[in-house]
């Protein structure tokens, strides 16, 4: 059994746990437990709101997140002897929802998928579909069932959403800058085009006084994945991954939450993987100067787990870099390309009787392939999403007979 080095109390706050985590990347977050090399730890986590979003039938919840105390990571962890310039070598053992009887935050027999509204964030398909919706799922050992979108069951991807290493003040420096600058080029944009810091709402594990208050001043927001990992949303990030973080501060320093039952590739609702809180099981260890020794400049990488569900049959839909509304042409523009086939495979499960919102949301909870199928045939860009048919208690295979439409009930919407 591996030793519970951070641990979780599911009905209190991150703010009330014992040992607090953080929200906020910085390099002065205090190590909340040093560990050594060559260890099996495990890390429990809240949910990336702090449970904010309840098992109900309304997505108010959704509509009124507050995102400034997002996520909450659990950590950090040191680890003993890390140095900047070493890799962090991390194999995922287990890793699942809170393990015991249904309760009322998210991991506790259920999660949840979210449409975040325009005004709070938005998603992938924010124009297409402004306000904020929700679907609640139940898990079933391995399998999810919602009673927002029936007709649906699949075996999920169990994975972290997010886990990273502290940055160094120096590349701290370097995000801030960046996106700030980035944020300047449209500053009144809706959703805006980058999260800076942000005092308010800053949680910074046991930090204190003038330290606590640099976090709060300078820390980085934890919404993109950046060098230090960060929130990647892989779903094949799962167990039997090994993943090689660079480190940047002494220590190591890692964190991570925002543990997803499943997602499809992209995540695409922003909130879009079934959201939950629970338990992940690592072995760590370090190579000593493996940056230098394996040519790692920036962002980590890693070596996917054979474990997956093993869907054979697909309905596939491809999108391409063009804004059909105006007949615009965007030059090998991959974003627009998947967001294309995003709508094109909603548009298809609408005639089976589908809200666009509920497939929407179905997209970002299911575990669809995404790939980039083609960028050098000028000037469209190719992307494509696999849905697949086995997921479905109907066939939704194109056929003689045409789409069977049916009642498919509705997800939860805001007031």
């Amino acid at each position: 059994m591996p030793d519970l080095v951070f641990s979780v109390d599911q009905a209190k706050s991150m703010r009330d746990q014992a040992v607090p985590g953080h929200n906020r990347w910085h390099p002065d977050v205090p190590a909340a437990v040093m560990v050594r090399p060559d260890s099996d730890i495990r890390i429990e986590c809240r949910e990336w709101t702090d449970a904010q979003i309840g098992n109900n039938d309304s997505a108010n919840d959704v509509r009124d997140v507050k995102l400034d105390g997002c996520h909450m990571l659990s950590g950090p962890i040191g680890i003993e002897g890390a140095e900047p310039g070493d890799l962090l070598v991390v194999d995922i053992l287990d890793l699942g929802p809170v393990p015991q009887e249904v309760g009322e935050a998210p991991g506790q027999g259920w999660g949840y998928t979210g449409v975040f509204s325009k005004q709070n964030g938005g998603g992938f398909l924010t124009d297409h579909y402004p306000d904020a919706y929700k679907a609640i799922w139940d898990f079933h050992g391995q399998v999810a069932t919602s009673r927002h979108i029936p007709g649906v069951r699949f075996t999920g991807i169990t994975h972290p959403g997010l886990f990273g290493t502290a940055p160094s003040a120096e590349l701290l420096g370097r995000w801030n800058e960046r996106e700030r600058a980035l944020i300047a080029t449209d500053p009144d944009r809706v959703p805006p085009l980058a999260l800076p810091p942000l005092e308010s709402g800053t949680l910074a594990g046991t930090a204190t006084g003038e330290t606590l208050a640099a976090i709060a001043r300078d820390g980085a927001r934890t919404v993109p994945p950046r060098e230090n990992g960060g929130n990647h949303d892989i779903k094949n990030f799962s167990r039997g991954s090994r993943v090689f973080y660079p480190v940047h501060q002494a220590g190591g320093l890692l964190s991570g939450g925002d543990l997803h039952f499943s997602q499809g590739d992209g995540e695409i609702t922003f909130c879009g993987a079934i959201e939950m809180g629970g338990f992940i099981d690592f072995h760590v260890d370090l190579i000593k100067g493996g940056m230098e020794t394996y040519g790692v400049t920036t962002n980590p990488f890693f070596m996917p787990g054979n474990v997956e569900p093993r869907y054979s049959e697909f309905v596939t839909f491809i999108g391409i870099s063009v804004d059909h509304e105006t007949n615009t042409n965007y030059y090998n523009d991959a974003t627009l390309a998947y967001r294309n086939a995003c709508l094109n495979a909603i548009a298809y499960l609408k005639k089976f009787g589908y809200s666009g919102e509920q497939a929407y949301l179905l997209l970002g909870a299911a575990p669809i392939e995404g790939r980039v199928s083609g960028v050098v045939d000028i000037p469209n860009a190719c992307c494509s999403l696999y849905l697949p048919t086995q997921i479905f208690d109907f066939d939704i295979r194109p056929g003689g007979a045409g789409p069977q439409k049916a009642d498919r009930g509705q997800c939860a919407v805001s007031s």
